[in-house]
């Protein structure tokens, strides 16, 4: 049976989204546009849109679209923007952040994953990511620097490279705690120092790397 999946998709920001205070007019027109039960396996698709994580394979998640939303507002994006995501995962995150910025760059450390979140977004015709397969705790040196970074995993706490590789003025979203629950973190990059926020209690899979929990 078809679904009609752009009225689950307005239900879901209706619902979901906008009736829980996310206000950004911009995050909500993306959370709109990006087909999300096409970063989720085919058995899966109907439960594409509902407030939830859903398994991706490899032992990893799509975030629930709330989160996507909220984590995606409390950046601040403007269209000018370089963006750094940490953790690819289904690509989902990263093609909402690519309607909100000039240029996404996306580091996912499972080969398996980067591959076909590349897929999708070629399926979808979206030009302004690059995704690599790497060790995202080390960041992404040759391209930065960036206004804004992403980490769609928890971590013991901010790695220093991504730090390192934010502009002045910029901000970093990470989730911060042990292996199973975090807290959101937003860091702001200030001349001569840097401000932390803590934010809602979230849970995440843990960042996994050099700088995050240890190799895997």
């Amino acid at each position: 049976m078809s679904r009609d999946y752009a009225y689950l998709r307005e239900r879901m920001v209706r619902e979901s989204i906008a009736a829980r205070g996310i206000k950004d007019p911009r995050v909500l027109e993306a959370m709109r546009s990006v087909p999300r039960h096409l970063f989720v396996k085919e058995h899966l698709r109907s439960q594409a849109y509902g407030d939830h994580a859903l398994p991706i394979g490899e032992a990893q998640t799509i975030s629930q679209p709330y989160i996507v939303a909220r984590m995606s507002e409390l950046l601040e994006i403007e269209s000018t923007h370089s963006v750094l995501e940490i953790g690819t995962g289904s690509g989902y995150q990263t093609a909402v952040l690519a309607h909100l910025a000039r240029r996404v760059y996306s580091l996912e450390r499972i080969a398996a994953l980067a591959h076909k979140a590349i897929d999708r977004m070629r399926h979808l015709g979206i030009g302004n990511v690059k995704i690599q397969a790497f060790d995202g705790t080390i960041g992404w040196s040759e391209v930065a620097p960036f206004d804004r970074i992403l980490v769609t995993a928890g971590a013991p706490a901010a790695p220093q490279p991504l730090l390192d590789q934010l502009v002045v003025g910029g901000r970093i979203l990470i989730p911060e705690g042990d292996r199973d629950r975090q807290r959101l973190v937003l860091y702001q990059k200030l001349a001569n120092s840097i401000r932390r926020r803590e934010g809602e209690p979230v849970a995440f899979v843990p960042l996994l790397g050099r700088h995050g929990w240890g190799h895997p």
